[in-house]
């Protein structure tokens, strides 16, 4: 037997070449575009032949015939004994004039091409989406009653088809897949593509939720899928055994599921959720055109939608199709193929090997680079604070991922050191910078900025210098001072670097703040009002840029830092019991922050007690009074020596269970 294929490279093409090359003297000739060439060591290497079996005809799917020149075409004349067109676009979100080019002219020409080698048979491989949005049962040998063609991918699968019904001079018969799926044997699937849409939003909720908690899915239309091998073994053993001509055969699932149906089946795949209830999206009929139309028609309520759309990798017109109204019958297949042992499995028992492929291979998120190297290789990242503690620590990181890394401080000697301790790390040679300066005044900022524009501006700016003080409010009545010293550093002085270095990101389109803030803001830590009030302030200045700028390139990440073992809290004693972070720790999080650009980066103990003030702001308020009662000032506060905390058992309890609170 000799087989001419168009479609070939693609994924179901693939698959039939080798499934028709396993047949004894058989040969295989496919269209192959010259720009493709490139593919067919690959491609014979497959399908496990020379080019003496598996020959690549050069030629163009949109010019006439095929694009075939003529001596190839007289040499394949009566040779060939049946034609497979399988070359077509099957994407919802291709433009319309590629899938008029593909589908439409590409079957014209396919036409023209078997006429003129004289095919013995043609097969022309189509799909459900030829019947529209068809309200009912649609049977094999219905095709004029296709109805609501209006999508372009619809309407192009129809013409074609009827192109074949209407043109073909040669035997023919035409095949009506379902929505094809990876491998039910091996998962195996070349895009993301059908269910695959959803896989994303599953994949979150699992992240979010335990598997044991019930959840909310969406109920729409009946879905068709069906599995690759299903649809080649099909194609191949039918082609081979359907001699009239004029057939169409539905290569579909003769149960066919509803979507929130399927949409739980991966979930269970998936170990997500399960979905207990649904919410049937025919629902949203009832809401009038004119009251949908409006609402996108408010900016942020499409730039939301486009957002959500966009981060979930979902297709613009998907949601179209969620109520999809047609079922499709398949007794002729069925028929045809009985005896064969070739059936549609059941989706239940290959589901998690379509999600198991699709998690190790196809998920976007494995092609992101999300490496501190990826984010910040190259560019310029500035550490306020640096000579020291996280600062110190986070600035190692930066080096060693290869950033141009800019560190401040007031002490020379220090950043110095700092500066010999981070190219030990990241190697001698490594373009690693110091300025001492005070960004708590404003010449040290003017200077710092100064600086910093001869390095091209900042790409990631860490506003990490900052003064704890640790005294109650009681011994605080006459020292004003020490809420002006800790606002001018802690929000003032960020607030310098910050509004300088913005017009730059501005202008680039890109640019990364990372403010480090304190768990304490969540908290409302005992004895820090000076302190939480100007990491307050902080936090909401940041939480109003980040609206101002959403739509610049420009980003922000606050981290609600927990308690980080540096020489900041060294004067009080009672921390040298309590479980601290280790700045490299804290220069993970701050990494991390780099990384995935989060709005906010907070410890479950810091979240739990944001909710604990504002569920029950009275019983907040006790804990955090005992706590208080609890632990004295320290010595520095107090201004006394050589005394110790004399903690209670009580209290050492409780700095064990308390982790990351500043008492």
């Amino acid at each position: 037997m000799r087989y001419f294929v168009t479609g070939a490279t693609g994924f179901i093409g693939r698959r039939l070449v080798k499934k028709l090359l396993a047949r004894r003297g058989s040969a295989v000739y496919f269209l192959l575009r010259e720009q493709s060439a490139a593919k067919l060591p690959e491609l014979l290497a497959y399908w496990g032949v020379s080019k003496a079996r598996a020959i690549p005809v050069t030629g163009d799917l949109c010019a006439r015939r095929l694009g075939v020149d003529a001596a190839t075409l007289a040499e394949l004349k009566g040779q060939i004994d049946h034609v497979y067109h399988l070359a077509a676009v099957y994407d919802l979100g291709a433009d319309e004039q590629a899938q008029v080019a593909a589908n439409i002219e590409g079957t014209r020409a396919m036409l023209e091409f078997a006429q003129a080698v004289q095919a013995g048979h043609v097969h022309h491989v189509s799909s459900i989406a030829a019947a529209g949005l068809y309200e009912g049962v649609f049977r094999e040998d219905m095709f004029d009653e296709a109805e609501h063609l209006e999508h372009p991918y619809f309407r192009t699968k129809h013409d074609s088809e009827k192109l074949v019904r209407r043109d073909c001079k040669r035997p023919w018969t035409i095949y009506r897949p379902a929505m094809v799926v990876g491998d039910s044997r091996s998962g195996e699937m070349d895009k993301v593509d059908g269910p695959y849409y959803f896989f994303k939003l599953i994949q979150r909720m699992r992240q979010l939720l335990p598997p044991w908690m019930p959840s909310i899915g969406l109920e729409g239309g009946r879905i068709n899928i069906v599995p690759v091998d299903f649809v080649v073994d099909a194609l191949d053993y039918l082609s081979h055994r359907v001699e009239a001509s004029g057939r169409c055969f539905h290569l579909v699932d003769p149960k066919g599921y509803r979507v929130g149906d399927v949409l739980d089946i991966f979930g269970r795949a998936a170990h997500a959720p399960r979905m207990n209830l649904f919410v049937n999206a025919a629902l949203l009929g009832f809401i009038p055109r004119s009251v949908k139309k409006g609402l996108m028609a408010l900016a942020p309520v499409r730039r939301i939608r486009n957002a959500v759309m966009k981060d979930l990798g979902l297709p613009e017109d998907l949601f179209t199709f969620i109520n999809y109204p047609t079922r499709f019958d398949c007794r002729e297949a069925e028929a045809a193929l009985k005896g064969s042992g070739i059936a549609c499995p059941d989706l239940n028992d290959y589901a998690w090997r379509l999600w198991d492929y699709w998690e190790r291979h196809l998920d976007p998120d494995l092609f992101i680079d999300r490496s501190l190297r990826g984010a910040v290789a190259g560019k310029v990242v500035l550490v306020t604070g640096g000579s020291s503690g996280i600062g110190l620590a986070a600035a190692c990181r930066f080096a060693e991922a290869g950033a141009t890394t800019l560190i401040c401080a007031r002490d020379p000697a220090k950043l110095d050191d700092a500066l010999a301790e981070i190219r030990a790390k990241a190697g001698r040679h490594a373009p690693v910078h110091a300025l001492a300066c005070d960004v708590a005044e404003e010449a040290g900022c003017a200077a710092l900025l100064d600086w910093c524009a001869g390095f091209g501006g900042v790409d990631f700016l860490i506003n990490n210098a900052g003064r704890s003080i640790r005294r109650a409010i009681e011994s605080s009545y006459d020292r004003l001072h020490d809420y002006e010293r800790t606002m001018q550093l802690n929000y003032f002085g960020a607030l310098r670097v910050t509004l300088g270095l913005l017009p730059a990101m501005v202008a680039k389109k890109r640019g990364h703040v990372v403010n480090i803030s304190s768990i304490g803001v969540l908290t409302n830590a005992p004895r820090f009002s000076a302190y939480v009030a100007s990491k307050a302030a902080l936090d909401a200045w940041t939480r109003c840029a980040a609206s101002e700028y959403a739509d610049t390139g420009v980003t922000f990440t606050t981290i609600n830092m927990p308690l980080v073992r540096t020489p900041m809290i060294a004067p009080t004693k009672i921390y040298n019991n309590v479980p601290t972070l280790a700045p490299e720790e804290a220069a993970d999080m701050i990494a991390q922050a780099c990384m995935s650009r989060p709005v906010r980066i907070a410890t479950r103990l810091g979240v739990a007690g944001e909710l604990l003030h504002a569920a029950a702001p009275r019983v907040a308020q006790i804990v955090m009074n005992t706590s208080f009662r609890m632990f004295p000032d320290s010595e520095a506060a107090k201004g006394e020596k050589g005394r110790g905390a004399g903690l209670s058992p009580e209290a050492i309890a409780l700095q064990q269970m308390m982790r990351g609170i500043h008492f």
